[in-house]
């Protein structure tokens, strides 16, 4: 998976329909498969898809689908001339070749899903992350403190790994890695093995099937037995959900500015979505998180290092604790079957007990509470009309965020922890809510008054504008104060006047986070300029009315002299075409012009429509209403 990402992300499939295809399909199963094809995302593409084969049947007859329906898709596909057949010849676009037996164990990280890294260099990578990208000058690896915990004193320092989480969609669905993660610590138990004190560690399955197959197999309670019992069944550490540190292990980390470290089994480690605490966040498949907890850091070589001693004081090495294919798949074999599918989803909408025994109210309309802090009623119909404003230019707007490249919407709408000092914590703590009941953005995305005000509160957000800062800052140019980007916003929302942000290279990359365009919208933001976006985020502005721009081919922000201070003027109006070149003016306040063109990445004529209703969401409403 890491490997097709780092492939694809540098061959660069921005909008693109991948196809995997050819003979080493043959004997990939469809779990592996669906954890390449998820990561879309990651890699840039619209979508990635493997065709139908023999594997695919084998998938529908172990999860208990119908024979009768399993026929009918084979012959469906066989007969449409979509059956994989590696023998027909297939006209691409373009074509890349991954010979399966050049593929190595990697991890990824410290910060996106495409940095790959070779087990076997993860140490010397690390002492580079950690005085390259941490600016540090860490000797061997990192400085060390005192640190006391639950009944124990350690050292903690720059590399050590606070959170061990196997995790994510579709990793903890695939037997091979689960059954393989479970080997590795039951070998690990049988030698005394334990994680390290200060790892903080957990299982969420994708499945309950999951937890049925390590039960049958046995070990689920060597899991357990080296932390990772089950928390839950779905999204935790990877979208945030890991909840606080330990007080006094978070106390250390901050108060001597340690880079703390995650490694899990998930999608995406973009900065600041795993934990407010931690800086370098690696993704590794589920058998190397749980080596990870035992070897407690980063600052390790997996190959030649020991990650621990047995109980005769003998140095235990990667290799000694880890399973062979053969092992992995009896075990697959004889503990994943048919039946316990079956089970598990033949009732699967009915709920657990909890569920069942929520009121409802019946009604054809949502009674909004006013008092609540988890939904309300979104604005984004306020004052909405029948009549359809024409599209008329941008003038005077000023910038509210300067950013550099690799800008993700984690950046732009975190999913994780709220800080207590941040413009949502506050606002919660008006509402009576208590700091340990905050939960997370993800949790709270029903309520705008949240999300607004979490737009760019990413705790490793840096706003150009607001240089020496971290987080959700920027300078309000109306009055010249620092503050945060919430409060500039609704500064310059009283004052009537229009906002801009400025992007570089891959804008918007990472999840599909709706939020990151809603709350760009509502915080006044008429036009997003940037030197490349992501696919997704840019279709979202759209569709929240906001107008994506590009600068020409070797243009950027930068490139122009554009410091961000200026006053923006955009020439666009009601006959924009899809992907016009619009003339920009930036202004300073000497009067000096800077006059540019960019492209309006409005790219079909229904998402000019979509823009012109000011969004998708007013577009629907008024075809409704005049249906």
């Amino acid at each position: 998976m890491l490997r097709v990402t780092e492939m694809l992300r540098e061959f660069g499939v921005v909008g693109k329909f991948v196809e995997f295809y050819g003979p080493g399909l043959a004997d990939m199963p469809l779990a592996n498969r669906a954890t390449i094809a998820n990561m879309a995302p990651e890699y840039g593409a619209t979508v990635g898809f493997f065709p139908v084969d023999d594997q695919t049947l084998n998938y529908l007859r172990l999860t208990g689908r119908d024979d009768k329906l399993i026929d009918t898709i084979e012959a469906y596909y066989k007969t449409q001339g979509m059956w994989r057949e590696d023998s027909r010849e297939i006209t691409y676009s373009s074509s890349l070749e991954l010979d399966m037996a050049t593929v190595e164990p990697s991890l990824a990280g410290p910060k996106r899903p495409q940095d790959r890294i070779a087990l076997s260099s993860m140490k010397e990578q690390w002492h580079a992350d950690l005085a390259g990208t941490f600016g540090k000058d860490g000797g061997a690896g990192g400085g060390h403190i005192k640190v006391g915990y639950d009944g124990q004193t350690f050292d903690l320092g720059d590399g050590d790994v606070v959170i061990a989480a196997i995790t994510s969609c579709t990793n903890t669905s695939n037997p091979d890695v689960m059954i393989g993660a479970g080997l590795v610590a039951k070998k690990a138990r049988e030698l005394g093995l334990q994680r390290k004190p200060w790892v903080k560690s957990s299982l969420a399955p994708g499945s309950k099937v999951v937890t049925d197959y390590l039960t049958e197999s046995g070990l689920q309670d060597d899991l357990e037995a080296l932390g990772f019992g089950v928390v839950g069944y779905g999204c935790t550490t990877c979208i945030g959900n890991s909840g606080p540190l330990p007080e006094p292990i978070s106390e250390a980390i901050n108060a001597n500015d340690l880079v703390g470290v995650s490694v899990l089994s998930g999608n995406r480690n973009f900065e600041g979505r795993i934990s407010p605490d931690v800086k370098a966040n690696y993704l590794a498949s589920p058998p190397l998180v749980v080596a990870y907890a035992i070897a407690g850091t980063v600052n390790w070589d997996p190959i030649n290092e020991p990650l621990g001693q047995d109980r005769e004081g003998n140095d235990v090495y990667l290799a000694d604790i880890w399973p062979t294919q053969e092992e992995i798949s009896s075990l697959v074999g004889s503990s994943v079957n048919q039946g316990q599918f079956v089970e598990r989803y033949s009732d699967v909408f009915t709920g657990s007990e909890e569920w069942r025994t929520i009121s409802t109210t019946d009604s054809d309309l949502y009674e909004w509470n006013e008092a609540s802090t988890y939904i309300q009623e979104p604005p984004f119909f306020a004052d909405l009309s029948a009549h359809i404003t024409p599209i008329t230019a941008i003038n005077g707007a000023r910038v509210l965020a300067k950013l550099g490249d690799s800008v993700t919407t984690d950046h732009i709408s975190p999913a994780g922890s709220i800080g207590v000092d941040t413009p949502a914590g506050k606002y919660l703590v008006s509402e009576g809510v208590q700091p340990p009941m905050f939960n997370s953005y993800g949790s709270r995305r029903g309520n705008d008054r949240v999300m607004t005000r979490g737009t760019f509160a990413n705790v490793r957000v840096r706003n150009q504008l607001a240089p020496g800062t971290e987080g959700g800052w920027t300078t309000d140019f109306l009055d010249g104060e620092v503050k945060s980007i919430y409060e500039a916003a609704l500064h310059y929302q009283e004052e009537g006047v229009p906002l801009v942000v400025l992007g570089g290279v891959d804008y918007g990359m990472g999840s599909s986070r709706d939020w990151a365009a809603k709350g760009t919208f509502l915080l006044g933001t008429k036009a997003v300029l940037a030197t490349s976006f992501e696919r997704i985020h840019r279709s979202n502005l759209v569709m929240m009315g906001v107008l994506p721009l590009v600068f020409r081919e070797g243009e950027s922000a930068d490139s122009l002299g554009i410091s961000g201070i200026e006053t923006f003027d955009i020439a666009v109006d009601d006959n924009l075409e899809p992907r016009q070149m619009l003339k920009v003016t930036a202004t300073s306040s000497d009067g000096t012009a800077i006059e540019f063109e960019a492209v309006a990445r409005v790219d079909t004529p229904i998402e000019v429509d979509y823009l012109r209703n000011g969004g998708i969401l007013n577009y629907v409403l008024r075809r409704m209403a005049s249906a």
